[in-house]
């Protein structure tokens, strides 16, 4: 099955005597092994159509099985950009899938992330032509209402990818292809838990955990930044340890079970979002964290923000992999050369990946689907963590673009 190969995901009497009575009684047993064996045979036959409704509930993508398209549609690609290679691991998803049902799209997107209006002026004009369907990767998601409703009212339907509309005007959206942001967020915060806690646990004065989100818009970000601190919020009170959220006002209103003030925690987790997504602009924010002295890791949430952290460091020389050494232990998102050559040298601790290829791929078979009048479901996709030891692994690598 094409869709299968190219994922992995995947699912348990009494004993009577008499003469008189015997005859009778093997009637009766006769009667009720007929039954039983019709009983056993009904449930046999539910339990597996309960096994199989299981199965694609947990491969959303089995939804795809045997797909083809009635027409040669063409679909617009709304991606935010192509300034970091996971942009193009999207499209090159797209084409793969484009190329096995027969359809064509047009990838489309702004110079920068951050620049919503030129991204909100690409659809607008896509969707006066009036097209079968249309595949968004929204920079910010409040931006694209308007859009959404004119795509509800003229019949297009929407499948976004990468990043999910929560407020989605009713009948616009028809499925999400993104990956589950709270949980790639808490990937990150476990793994990098693991490395510091010894020196939380041993610290005598406060100490500082750096979080650089590219931007405070983007549904995706925003949970995948959520994720980590409130995944951090947990384990540090696990340990006995009291937390709080500063810097930028929307991941500290989201953060759920801070317990103390900023002048009184043990631990601060503090959240910088520069003013444009550029990588430049992500260094700025991340050196001003790493430049205190009791900043112990720091986490970049996204490619461009990951690598804003790695520029930093190329000034101030402090990420490393042993925190019991002095280390500050940096952690990454996505991948793309410069990641992963980090991961590879111990400049991070690891990172957690994405499969933006796989988003791509089924962002083209969903919006197939769509055009062909099908009930479509959203395929969430997961966060896998990578660093020195499982970067060649067969679940890992593929999703290693550079």
């Amino acid at each position: 099955m094409k869709i299968k190969k190219l994922i992995a995901l995947g699912l348990c009497a009494a004993m009577v005597s008499g003469m008189t009575v015997a005859p009778v009684f093997a009637a009766e047993e006769a009667t009720e092994e007929t039954a039983e064996t019709e009983e056993t045979a009904e449930t046999e036959e539910t339990a597996a159509e309960e096994e199989a409704t299981t199965e694609d509930a947990a491969d959303p993508a089995a939804q795809f099985e045997g797909l083809k398209a009635n027409e040669a549609y063409e679909f617009p690609m709304m991606v935010k950009s192509f300034q970091s290679t996971y942009w193009q691991a999207a499209v090159e998803g797209m084409q793969k899938a484009a190329d096995e049902l027969g359809v064509t799209f047009t990838a489309q997107g702004p110079n920068s992330e951050s620049d919503i209006a030129d991204q909100v002026n690409m659809i607008n004009t896509a969707i006066a032509a009036k097209p079968v369907g249309m595949g968004l990767a929204a920079c910010d998601t409040s931006s694209v209402t308007d859009a959404l409703k004119k795509c509800a009212a003229d019949g297009i339907p929407v499948v976004t990818f990468d990043t999910g509309v929560a407020d989605a005007p009713e009948g616009s959206v028809v499925a999400e292809v993104v990956t589950d942001n709270t949980q790639a967020g808490a990937v990150a915060a476990e793994n990098m838990y693991g490395a510091i806690k010894d020196v939380i646990a041993n610290a005598e004065g406060q100490v500082i955990i750096g979080e650089v989100n590219q931007d405070a818009t983007a549904q995706n970000i925003q949970m995948r930044g959520a994720g980590f601190i409130n995944k951090m919020i947990e384990l540090i009170q696990a340990d006995g340890k009291t937390v709080a959220v500063a810097g930028n006002e929307f991941y500290v209103n989201a953060a759920e079970g801070a317990d103390a003030k900023e002048a009184d925690a043990d631990v601060v987790i503090q959240v910088a979002v520069p003013a444009q997504t550029t990588v430049e602009l992500c260094s700025t924010e991340a050196q001003a964290i790493l430049s205190k002295e009791n900043c112990i890791a720091i986490f970049g949430s996204n490619q461009v923000a990951a690598e804003g952290v790695l520029a930093a460091n190329a000034n101030l020389n402090v990420l490393g992999s042993d925190a019991a050494a002095g280390d500050v232990i940096g952690v990454g998102f996505d991948a793309g050369s410069i990641i992963k050559a980090a991961v590879q040298d111990g400049t991070f601790l690891g990172a957690v990946t994405q499969s933006p290829l796989m988003m791509g791929y089924y962002a083209i078979y969903a919006l197939t689907a769509a055009a062909n009048g099908d009930e479509v479901s959203d395929v969430p996709t997961a966060g896998y963590w990578y660093d020195a030891t499982n970067m060649e692994d067969e679940e890992i690598a593929p999703n290693l673009y550079d």
